[in-house]
């Protein structure tokens, strides 16, 4: 018995060993440089197999005002993979009998809208009706100021029902607050104690935490945008967010985090389940993120510059999570190289070869578009040899030229096409094109 346990022990160990060999790391290494040497991506990913870290990488800088690197162990804003943690808490509330998915929450929330009919758990699939708080026209006047539960339930209220309960599902951050509340007072805890109590300590997170103000001493990084150079962005007060947004991690924690999850070290069988159920395109805590024909298990985030995302695919024990504090380039596509190496998938080392423009030939494009097709009007300006565009009400952001005429703002999917002769601007995204003109 025991030469066969010997056996089996070592065979386990040479596929593992296998497997992380089978990953072209050289390959993956070479594809982030492309992607740091061109300004298009800053950030940290890890990938896991059978809960053992099998490729990490971090490019770019944490802080670029003092150029600091970021590192194995710099720590990023998640945004919306905060909900994953507040789903997980509130079933754990229900397994120890705490909390009730059918209780409505009138009993905590009389104010909003509809607090007789909507249930915790049309907080947690998106199914109250609750306007999502971040699309409130205000919201970037006051989301870097520190909020009170009330001053927060005011502002939700305010926002009102966009539908009747549980008729269909319309993500809302509002939801997940009112959730972390529900959790404060059912446990009589701060959300970041429950974080801490119930999932960071017991699975080994030592870097996952609820955020307060940036300390780069702490390995905390900065958020910017790409305009020309990188920017940086504002910081949302942790108050605002809470349990839809307000935790820092890193991708090592969120690979451990998601192993821990799906192999049954947080929560019971059935509560999982639950949890990856999905109806409507959501889940609880999840969404699923398929690849090819494997099915993973997730969430994405984002809040302010920062940028992020994690899968567990459950069949081959694989997770993987990004974090980014700045991005000129489509995430997803980032997502699809890495999970192209580890299912022996093809995928190229992109390749930038920008079409070199002097700030006097970006003259003739400058100037504010309007369409008869949208209301949205795009201000053209530039930033010495780089053009900027920016939507109204929206932030700036920058253009990379392609050919004459043409540029491109690949993190969306965005290309314009310019006719200075004519004053014209065709906006292409998603198979759709858009014409506008000079005013």
């Amino acid at each position: 018995m025991m030469k066969t346990l010997f056996t089996i022990t070592l065979f386990l160990t040479l596929v593992q060993i296998g497997f992380s060999q089978d990953i072209d790391k050289v390959k993956l290494d070479n594809y982030f440089n492309a992607l740091e040497q061109n300004d298009k991506f800053m950030g940290s990913v890890a990938i896991s197999k059978n809960g053992e870290i099998i490729y990490t990488k971090s490019i770019g800088l944490a802080d670029v005002e003092n150029n600091i690197k970021a590192t194995e162990n710099t720590k990023y804003r998640i945004g919306s993979i905060s909900k994953s943690f507040t789903a997980v808490l509130v079933l754990k509330g229900v397994e120890d009998k705490k909390i009730d998915l059918n209780q409505t929450i009138d009993k905590w929330f009389p104010a909003i809208t509809n607090s007789k009919k909507i249930t915790v758990k049309h907080l947690l699939n998106h199914r109250s009706g609750i306007h999502n708080l971040t699309n409130h026209k205000d919201y970037l006047t006051w989301n870097t100021l520190p909020k009170t539960e009330n001053e927060m339930i005011h502002i939700i209220a305010r926002g009102g029902s966009d539908f009747k309960p549980g008729n269909k599902a319309k993500y809302s951050n509002s939801n997940f607050v009112l959730l972390s509340y529900i959790l404060e007072k059912t446990f009589a805890k701060s959300y970041s104690e429950l974080v801490q109590e119930y999932i960071a300590k017991p699975i080994g997170l030592t870097n996952t935490y609820v955020f307060g103000k940036i300390n780069t001493n702490k390995n905390e990084s900065k958020s910017y945008r790409f305009a020309g150079t990188w920017t940086i962005e504002t910081e949302t007060d942790y108050t605002i967010p809470l349990g839809a947004g307000a935790i820092t991690s890193t991708p090592s924690d969120l690979t451990k985090f998601s192993d821990a999850l799906f192999g049954g070290q947080l929560l019971k069988p059935k509560s999982l389940e639950i949890m990856k159920t999905i109806k409507d395109g959501y889940g609880i805590g999840l969404f699923q993120i398929p690849f090819y024909s494997s099915i993973g298990y997730g969430h994405k985030g984002g809040i302010d510059g920062f940028s992020s995302v994690y899968s567990h695919f459950i069949d081959e024990k694989i997770s993987y999570a990004l974090t980014s504090n700045g991005t000129n380039f489509n995430n997803n596509d980032i997502s699809i190289a890495i999970l192209s190496a580890v299912f022996k998938k093809q995928y190229e080392i992109p390749l930038f070869t920008t079409y070199k423009l002097t700030s006097k030939d970006l003259d003739k494009y400058l100037g504010m578009y309007s369409s008869k097709q949208i209301a949205l009007k795009i201000t053209i300006t530039k930033n010495r040899n780089i053009l900027i565009a920016q939507g109204t009400g929206q932030p700036a952001f920058s253009l990379e030229a392609t050919d004459k005429d043409k540029f491109e703002f690949d993190q969306a999917g965005v290309q314009l096409e310019f006719n200075p002769k004519e004053k014209k601007m065709i906006l292409y995204q998603g198979g759709g094109q858009i014409k506008f003109t000079k005013e």
